[in-house]
């Protein structure tokens, strides 16, 4: 057989391309700091409250979950969130806390070390690139082009206007077809085991974890054919079509 080439590579967006965490940590901990200021309430408790109920969300998120607009439902959460601190329900004060964080968010985003630098390699290099996010069209198109982003990619993929979430293998198989590519051509490259490899390797797709987490994979779990500790590592990993990268064969991961 003739060894696998990549010239299509699809990147996920929070906490892989940029510093997600980071970002809505740091929005999540002001809110909670003003409302402390307002209410009374204790910060650190609400801070802790909004960040259970947002990764709950996102663990979660379904296909039912995209009829709802982001902005409602990030009211919603910070509603359960001020609740469970203390606070007796007040929608006002709860869509102003979700205001205030899509704000403060949107003010602290950074890409990761190198992310772009690898995005303008990999374009060099010829291949085409897609990003392939869960989140919304509301919030996330606004990160890609404050980022940088819109200009060094050939396509983006929301979960609300696909109408479909990862790991839905339907996705990966679309994203090939809009691209040109085919899933032996292509890559995913991402940081959460369960919502971009699974699905990607099921089409077919070269995959590679970051390992930003350090979330162990599920007992008897098919490995990603690579696994990096930062996006600045994923060139060396990737078969690509000019001979860049490093050939398949066990799975790899930097540093090894």
């Amino acid at each position: 057989m003739e060894p696998r080439t990549i010239d299509t590579v699809l990147f996920d967006l929070d906490d892989t391309l940029l510093d997600d965490s980071n970002a809505y940590k740091r929005a999540a901990r002001r809110v909670a700091e003003e409302v402390a200021a307002e209410r009374g309430v204790d910060a650190d408790r609400l801070f802790r409250e909004y960040v259970l109920q947002a990764n709950g969300f996102w663990k979660e998120l379904s296909q039912e979950h995209l009829t709802l607009p982001i902005h409602d439902a990030r009211a919603q959460l910070w509603s359960d969130a001020l609740v469970a601190s203390g606070v007796p329900v007040d929608a006002a004060l709860a869509e102003r806390c979700g205001e205030r964080y899509t704000r403060y968010r949107a003010g602290n985003l950074e890409l990761f070390p190198g992310a772009l630098d690898l995005v303008i390699a990999l374009r060099a290099h010829g291949c085409k690139i897609g990003i392939v996010s869960n989140g919304f069209a509301a919030t996330h198109n606004e990160k890609v082009d404050r980022l940088g982003l819109r200009l060094h990619v050939d396509a983006v993929f929301l979960a609300d206007e696909m109408g479909m979430v990862k790991p839905d293998p339907e996705i990966f198989r679309l994203a090939c077809r809009t691209l040109g590519s085919e899933p032996e051509r292509t890559a995913m490259i991402g940081d959460r085991y369960d919502r971009d490899i699974i699905g990607a390797a099921q089409v077919g797709l070269f995959t590679v974890l970051i390992d930003v987490h350090a979330i162990p994979l599920p007992e008897g779990a098919r490995p990603p054919d690579a696994v990096v500790d930062a996006i600045a590592d994923v060139l060396g990993v990737l078969p690509l079509r000019n001979g860049q990268g490093v050939p398949e064969g066990v799975p790899k991961r930097s540093g090894a």
